[in-house]
């Protein structure tokens, strides 16, 4: 089996949700608005030339609607649903209010600190979402002639993906700083990935 492999991670577009400061979380299966498919078209624009042997996604809309170019061009493309957001429970889709920021807020105070067996009424830990994404990666590294995958994620699973990538602690995952359409470039070292690129966002300045 080959250990040679690069990851194109990448967060999807921008959804009228983002645009508005509104959780999404895993139950929330938005569209990209206009400025979103721009943003798809564009990172499609500077990455097409790349013979990404395989394109991952998670199974929502945003983020398959994300890599649609390339799905259209002919790349191969397979969903995980390991690779969806975290679940934000009781406060996806909800317009933020204070008492709701304050809760989001605490619950991202509390997994810095290293409370990550915590989670939102209804949702989904940091610890459960690694847990997941462990079986996805698992599954990428062991496909044969993958030299070249692009993936496509969401915003707090991105950070943990990340963690998971480089072998970070996972409290620490808020370092990991993101965009709609960035792009984090990873290549495999002995033991894990090391980033080559950070939170890149050229492409969208075409």
């Amino acid at each position: 089996m080959s250990t040679k492999k690069t990851i194109y991670l990448i967060r999807h577009g921008e959804t009228d949700f983002n645009q508005r400061g509104i959780i999404q979380g895993s139950g929330v299966d938005s569209e990209l608005n206009a400025t979103g498919r721009e943003q798809a078209l564009k990172f499609f624009q500077a990455y097409h030339h790349i013979s990404f042997d395989r394109i991952y996604t998670s199974e929502l809309k945003r983020c398959i609607q994300s890599v649609k170019p390339f799905i259209d061009k002919g790349f191969e493309h397979k969903t995980l649903s390991e690779l969806n957001e975290i679940s934000w429970g009781k406060l996806e889709g909800l317009v933020s209010t204070p008492q709701s920021y304050r809760e989001y807020t605490g619950m991202l105070e509390d997994w810095k600190a290293g409370l990550l067996d915590r989670c939102v009424e209804g949702g989904e830990s940091p610890k459960e979402l690694y847990k997941r994404q462990e079986k996805a990666l698992k599954y990428i590294n062991k496909q044969e002639g993958e030299e070249k995958i692009l993936i496509c994620t969401h915003g707090r699973a991105m950070r943990s993906f990340l963690c998971l990538l480089t072998q970070s602690q996972l409290a620490e995952m808020d370092q990991f700083r993101h965009s709609n359409l960035c792009l984090y470039c990873l290549e495999k070292t002995e033991n894990c990935y090391e980033i080559i690129q950070t939170n890149s966002i050229e492409h969208l300045w075409i």
